[in-house]
């Protein structure tokens, strides 16, 4: 290979030149240029911009060689002479030792639609790179006992796979916050008090860093991004339409002096119908507290990011993704980009033992006969709604499969997890028996994916979190939503009016969600009868979601596509190397 110089000082303490390799036609006014200067003073090795290392194609040569990209500051001899800048618009190779590949750094929290998500994302970004790139996962300390344990197997289950370009670093731990008005506010203060660890840690990584890919919580950490000069993204482990309206809630903080709940008419969220403020997140519903005002600081915070990768499919949400593109959702201001990659589902192999119980029981019913009934992984019914649940399901007279969770050990915010119910205590007298047959309730966890992949299934009851609705559109359930807490009555909105897959259920919100069992058994009988129109179109729907959702992933799909612009982008906007 021959190598040009193209300048040298040697008036400076430190000796500095630069290779350029394959000078072209287009290169050759910087060589004349760097000739004609007699001889320009170099910035000390501090005043340099930093050094932004950028990887060969996959497959290239010397891919296992570093390259640079730099653009230096050339200091004239004396003060009163043209400050030059050189930027070497062709890349320049710097031989020598093979180096670490540049890595994106994720920073998941603990929760179960956000961890597995993110990591799944993260695989898929190595395959796509062709072997440029690896993946460090930050782990934070997950701040229950059971959260601690599902993500260590899961951690467990990564590394035993062999996979060496992804790796797993602990964060210390933290203080946990106090005087908070709600789990989000308090997920964030758990992670502001990371920020500090989060630097450390990217600073101390050996390779250069390409990304740092935060959760929907993490605004904190494009801070962080920020200061090290390394692109910030967001993963976004929700819907488009959810994004446009946290993009859009510092606009509508302005538009809206009174509560959203007392306005007359419905709010608008570009690319969406008109939304009833009944069907507005909980964070966004009483405007004194704090975690109304974390839920409009991360819509603003989320213009810093250099894009928000979304866990959805362009075709499903297509008219939200022009409004967020167009600026519709920011009042004029460019949002960054959105990569709608989804659906980002995790199927881990078939265990090799018989199936699961509940899979079994499915195998013995007719196809498209059982409602699946499940809350989450914390979700939570006091006795009231427990009751009206079982009238409802007694009396509809259909076939179904409940997952039914136990109260909680601790009622602190993260604390808040279900235990195996205790059947004979939560149900009314001789409900078991008198559903024999046609009915099965679940005390325990439950392989929801499994079960939603089931033929026998043909409906799901769920508290729309935006990883169950995800698997029900995958399979082609179509849904009844009973949102209980967060986003989830939005998304539940959003399935009835915008995607088409639900059957409305009728809820009082002030009285926890209550829903009365004459709803619910007409609600069940909707979805589930032959006869119902209203069913029938729900199903036709989701059926449709289905063969959208597959194509979207498969090569060529819209996800597939917006994957491959993600990685190229975070290919040539090149690594940074911290020290």
């Amino acid at each position: 290979m021959q190598y040009k110089k193209l300048w040298s000082s040697t008036t400076q303490e430190s000796h500095f030149c630069l290779l350029l390799s394959k000078l072209d036609a287009d290169d050759a006014h910087i060589r004349r240029w760097s000739e004609s200067v007699s001889p320009p003073r170099i910035a000390p090795p501090g005043l340099l911009s930093q050094m932004v290392y950028k990887p060969f194609p996959p497959g290239h040569p010397h891919s296992a060689h570093r390259v640079c990209a730099a653009t230096c500051r050339l200091v004239p001899p004396t003060p009163t002479d043209e400050v030059h800048t050189l930027h070497l618009r062709s890349i320049v190779r710097i031989r020598i030792q093979p180096m670490a590949k540049p890595t994106v750094v994720l920073l998941p929290v603990w929760g179960a639609g956000h961890f597995m998500p993110m990591i799944e994302a993260g695989k898929r970004l190595l395959r796509g790179s062709g072997g440029a790139l690896s993946v460090t996962v930050l782990l934070m300390p997950a701040p229950t006992p059971e959260a601690a344990v599902d993500i260590a197997a899961q951690v467990k289950r990564e590394e035993a796979s062999g996979a060496d370009d992804i790796s797993f670093r602990h964060l210390p731990a933290v203080d946990m916050p106090t005087g908070h008005t709600g789990v989000e506010e308090w997920i964030s203060r758990i992670l502001r008090s990371h920020a500090p660890n989060v630097r450390a840690a990217i600073a101390g990584l050996d390779c250069p860093v390409a990304a740092l890919v935060t959760d929907i919580f993490c605004t904190p950490a494009l801070e962080v991004s920020r200061e090290l000069g390394v692109p910030g993204y967001v993963y976004f482990p929700c819907s488009a339409s959810m994004l446009a309206l946290l993009l859009r809630s510092p606009g509508l903080d302005e538009e809206v002096a009174v509560e959203f709940e007392e306005m007359d008419g419905a709010i608008r969220i570009p690319g969406l119908p008109p939304v009833p403020p009944s069907a507005l997140p909980s964070t966004m519903l009483d405007r004194k507290k704090s975690t109304y005002d974390w839920f409009v600081a991360t819509g603003r915070g989320y213009m810093n990011a250099t894009g928000v990768i979304v866990n959805t499919a362009a075709e499903l949400e297509q008219s939200v993704l022009a409004a967020i593109a167009d600026g519709r959702c920011t009042r004029g201001v460019p949002a960054p980009t959105v990569y709608p990659i989804g659906p980002v589902l995790s199927f881990p192999p078939p265990p090799e033992e018989q199936p699961h119980e509940c899979v079994r029981w499915l195998d013995a019913q007719p196809p498209a006969s059982v409602l699946f009934l499940c809350f989450g992984s914390k979700g939570l019914l006091p006795p009231p709604k427990v009751r009206e649940i079982a009238a409802a399901l007694e009396r509809s007279e259909h076939r179904f499969l409940w997952v039914l969770r136990g109260p909680p050990k601790d009622s602190r915010h993260g604390q808040r997890v279900p235990t195996d119910a205790m059947l004979d205590e939560l149900l009314p007298e001789g409900f078991l028996e008198r559903t024999k047959g046609r009915g099965l309730v679940w005390p325990t966890r439950a392989p929801q994916k499994e079960i939603l992949a089931h033929a026998a299934v043909g409906g799901f009851v769920t508290h729309c979190g935006w990883n169950s609705i995800l698997e029900s559109l995958w399979f082609g359930v179509p849904v009844l939503p009973w949102p209980l807490d967060a986003e989830q009555h939005f998304n539940a909105f959003t399935l009835v009016a915008h995607l088409g897959v639900a059957v409305p259920l009728g809820m009082d919100r002030r009285r926890d969600n209550f829903v009365e069992a004459a709803e619910l058994e007409r609600a069940v009988r909707s979805l589930m009868d032959d006869a119902s129109e209203e069913g029938r179109k729900a199903r036709a729907k989701a059926a449709e979601t289905r063969v959208v959702c597959r194509k979207a992933v498969e090569e060529g799909g819209s996800s597939s596509t917006a994957f491959r612009r993600l990685t190229d982008d975070i290919v040539r906007r090149g690594a940074v190397q911290i020290r």
